[in-house]
């Protein structure tokens, strides 16, 4: 029987569409461009590959969108056909089986056949990396380290995947706070595999979160090789520049970066709008005037109100609805969130907490009404990470809560949040921490001043 490149045993008995399979793991570990061409070959020379069409599966359903769904469930009875024809190894009933659990709606299920999967063989990666990216939309970050620690033993530096286990153990433990080991595992892979930008992406995580911005500018700006033949991914990158700029302060570069780079290409993928319309509302609650690049974000959250895929997604379009003042669409999008968190599955949890109060406190947010915001947002807060993204990504909603607390006055329980927030970044103060720490300051020497004064 042949072996892939992770030294797993495949039903493929062709030695062509064997080296796709390898290119499409390789394509998926590196983010790249040609991953969906190398599938398409793949399935072209075994349209019987079971795991083939699990794969296809699985990754439609991580674009987050209500019409992939249709796309997944067709692969589905794909992997149905190709395994009643016999002769699939374990492994490839596995994908076929975690396929199937998350278009049943339990995605941790699926999860669960990803390291059954990683049992029968600790050294495969694609496995690894499938539970790494499933465990990540669910917010599971110590679950992220858990796995990859697991096998990270059975990759060592002769494993030709050596360097992408590294760069996910190195996102694991960025998220877990572990960031100067983070840093050391990220950039020692990088020196085994050049086109790694997820891991380069969590060296960059790791300079944002400690306030190392021109470690972070300089990483991204000298290591084009790792993120520039990445599909939309290279997107995300430029978004992790432009946080370290506007933590600079440097606004003029941030807006070149969101036009030219960040929304180059006007896609309606979740991750580039995401990356969109939470770049633009930090800019907006520093006071920046972004002018009309709210509209087509806000066109197309409009279109995407009755989606329901990910509470992470609804949320970030919920954000382009408020920074448009689109009242209508934003209470259609808030009342199809509450509507959804009354059923039973894994995704209607996530969508009642954190996402009813979040969508509240957004919606709050968006009519100046902050008392009411904050209230909402605050009870949401402990739980944000459900929602899946990264510590990063998910700031957007830290920083709105801690705007709309200061904004309605409520000092003592912002300041309490910014401590908190601060400390997970390590201690290391940014300039948002700084620059609310001083509002607070300020408007208790005022108050102190006016009570003295009467």
């Amino acid at each position: 029987m042949l072996t892939d490149i992770s030294d797993c045993e495949v039903s493929l008995s062709d030695k062509a569409a064997l080296d796709e399979w390898n290119s499409v793991i390789l394509g998926v570990l590196s983010h790249a461009q040609s991953t969906g061409q190398h599938l398409t070959r793949l399935l072209s020379l075994a349209p019987d590959y079971a795991m083939g069409h699990a794969i296809k599966g699985l990754s439609c359903l991580m674009l987050g969108r209500r019409e992939m769904v249709h796309v997944a469930r067709d692969a589905l009875k794909e992997t149905k056909r190709c395994l009643s024809l016999g002769g699939a190894t374990e492994r490839e009933r596995l994908w076929c089986a975690s396929l199937a659990d998350w278009l049943h709606g339990k995605p941790s299920q699926s999860i669960a056949r990803m390291e059954a999967a990683m049992r029968l063989n600790p050294a495969d990666t694609i496995s690894m990396k499938l539970s790494h990216g499933i465990r990540f939309m669910l917010g599971d970050s110590h679950g992220m380290l858990r796995s990859v620690e697991s096998v990270i033993s059975a990759h060592g530096s002769a494993h030709p995947l050596y360097g992408y286990a590294l760069g996910c153990h190195a996102f694991a433990l960025e998220e877990n706070g572990r960031y100067d080991k983070a840093e050391r595992v990220g950039l020692r892979g990088l020196e085994f595999a050049s086109d790694d930008a997820w891991g380069l992406h969590a060296v960059a995580h790791v300079y944002d979160m400690t306030h190392m911005t021109e470690q972070g500018i300089s990483l991204i700006d000298s290591n084009l090789e790792a993120w520039g033949h990445c599909n939309n991914f290279r997107f995300h990158v430029w978004w992790h520049k432009a946080l370290l700029h506007l933590d600079q302060g440097d606004i003029s570069t941030v807006l070149d970066l969101y036009d030219a780079k960040v929304r180059d290409e006007k896609t309606d993928d979740y991750r580039d709008f995401s990356n969109a319309s939470s770049l633009l509302m930090r800019l907006e609650i520093e006071g920046i005037n972004v002018g009309n690049r709210w509209a087509e974000l806000a066109d197309l959250a409009e279109k995407r109100t009755d989606d329901g895929c990910l509470t992470f997604a609804d949320m970030h379009y919920m954000l382009a609805l408020i920074g448009e003042q689109r009242p209508d669409a934003a209470a259609r999008l808030n009342a199809r969130v509450a509507y959804d968190a009354r059923n039973n599955d894994e995704a209607a949890c996530i969508m009642k907490s954190p996402g009813v109060a979040t969508c509240e406190g957004l919606v709050a947010f968006g009519g100046a009404n902050y008392a009411t915001a904050f209230s909402h947002l605050r009870s949401a807060q402990t739980n944000f990470k459900a929602m899946g993204g990264s510590h990063a990504q998910r700031d957007i909603f830290e920083r709105l809560t801690i705007e709309a607390g200061l904004r309605a006055g409520r000092l003592a329980e912002t300041e309490t949040l910014l401590r908190a927030r601060t400390l997970l970044r390590g201690g290391h103060e940014d300039s948002f921490a700084a620059s609310r720490m001083s509002q607070i300051s300020k408007l208790r020497s005022f108050s102190a001043a006016s009570t003295a004064a009467n």
